[in-house]
C-alpha cells in the first residue's frame, strides 16, 4: 500500500514521533493507522525501558486549586532543561487537571486514568512522553486535599521548584478575604518549610530526642538542675515555634504567628476560620541526585 504524506502527518499527529518513524510504521503495517500507532507505542516501550534507570530528580511540581478542591503533583526528569520543555509542561499540568478531576485514589489509579484529548491512558502518555523528549520521566507523588466547608489555596513558587496546597475551614468560603490568606499561607508555608502543622503532629519520640539534646546542653553549661526542667520547657516551645506552621511567625507580619494571623481573619469577617491542614512538595526531595559513581551516572544519560 501506498503511503501518503497525509498518513504519515496523521501517525505524527497522534503519537508525536518523528516523521521517518511513522512512515516506517506505516510501511511495516500495510497502512493500517491502528496497527501503525501500536508499532510506534511498542518501540516507544523499547526506549523507555532504556531510560528508566537513569536517575531522574529534576523536572516540575505543578498545582490548581479550585474552590473547596486543590491538588498538588510532581513529574521528574532527568535534567532542568525538560522543565522549560512544552510538552512536559503540558503533560504535568494535564496530570494535574487530571487529578483534580477524577480524585484518584493512589498512583496506579492515576496512571489508569485517561488523558486528555490523546486516546491514551496517562501511562501510555508517559511513555510517548519519554520516547519523545527522549529522558526518563517519572510521575513520583501527588496530594489532593477536598473540604467540605471551605478553601483550599496553591502557590506554586519559581518554576516548579515548590508547591504548597493550604487548606482553611469557613462557612465564609465565598469571601475573598479568606482565599487572600490562603494563599498567603501558601506562600509563607513554600518559605518557612515548616514539617509539622501543630505540636500534636510531632512524633512523641522526635519530641523527647530533642528534650533530650536540651538536657544535656544546658547541664553540660553547668545550669543548676532545679532550673534545667524550666529551661527545656521554654526551649521545647521554640522548638515548636520552629517546626510547627501554626505556631512560627508569620512571614508577612513577624510579629504575629500563623494561629494569631488566622484568628483574626475570622473575628474580621464575623465567621470561624481554621486551617486545617497543608502539603509542601519541594522539587526533588528524598530523591538521590547522584549516585556514588557519578562519573558513571553521566556516561549513562549521554546513552
Amino acid at each position: 500500500m501506498k503511503i501518503t504524506a497525509s498518513m504519515v502527518s496523521e501517525l505524527r499527529t497522534k503519537t508525536g514521533a518523528g516523521m521517518m518513524d511513522c512512515k516506517k510504521a506505516l510501511a511495516e503495517a500495510d497502512g493500517n493507522m491502528e496497527e501503525a500507532v501500536d508499532i510506534l507505542r511498542k518501540k516507544g516501550l523499547s526506549a523507555a525501558a532504556k531510560k528508566a534507570d537513569r536517575a531522574a530528580a529534576e523536572g516540575l511540581v505543578a498545582g490548581v486549586a479550585e474552590g473547596r478542591c486543590g491538588v498538588l503533583v510532581e513529574v521528574n526528569a532527568e535534567t532542568d532543561f525538560v522543565a522549560k520543555n512544552a510538552n512536559f509542561q503540558a503533560f504535568t499540568n494535564g496530570v494535574a487537571a487530571v487529578v483534580l478531576s477524577s480524585r484518584p485514589a493512589d498512583l496506579d489509579a492515576l496512571k489508569a486514568q485517561p488523558f486528555p484529548g490523546t486516546g491514551r491512558t496517562i501511562a501510555e502518555e508517559q511513555t510517548h512522553q519519554v520516547a519523545t523528549i527522549g529522558e526518563n520521566i517519572n510521575l513520583r507523588r501527588f496530594v489532593c486535599f477536598e473540604t467540605s466547608q471551605g478553601v483550599v489555596s496553591c502557590y506554586i513558587h519559581g518554576v516548579g521548584k515548590i508547591g504548597v496546597l493550604v487548606e482553611l475551614e469557613t462557612s465564609a468560603e465565598n469571601d475573598d478575604r479568606v482565599a487572600n490568606l490562603g494563599r498567603n499561607l501558601a506562600m509563607h508555608t513554600a518559605a518557612a518549610n515548616p514539617p509539622y502543622l501543630c505540636r500534636e503532629d510531632v512524633p512523641a519520640e522526635v519530641v523527647e530526642k530533642e528534650k533530650e539534646i536540651m538536657r544535656v546542653k544546658a547541664i553540660d553549661s553547668g545550669k543548676p538542675e532545679n532550673i534545667v526542667e524550666k529551661i527545656i520547657t521554654g526551649q521545647i516551645n521554640k522548638y515548636f515555634g520552629e517546626v510547627c506552621l501554626l505556631e512560627q511567625a508569620y512571614v508577612i507580619d513577624p510579629d504575629l504567628t500563623v494561629t494569631k494571623v488566622v484568628s483574626n481573619l475570622g473575628k474580621e469577617i464575623g465567621a470561624d476560620v481554621r486551617l486545617t491542614r497543608f502539603a509542601r512538595f519541594q522539587l526533588g526531595e528524598g530523591v538521590e541526585k547522584r549516585s556514588d559513581d557519578f562519573a558513571a551516572e553521566v556516561a549513562s544519560m549521554t546513552k
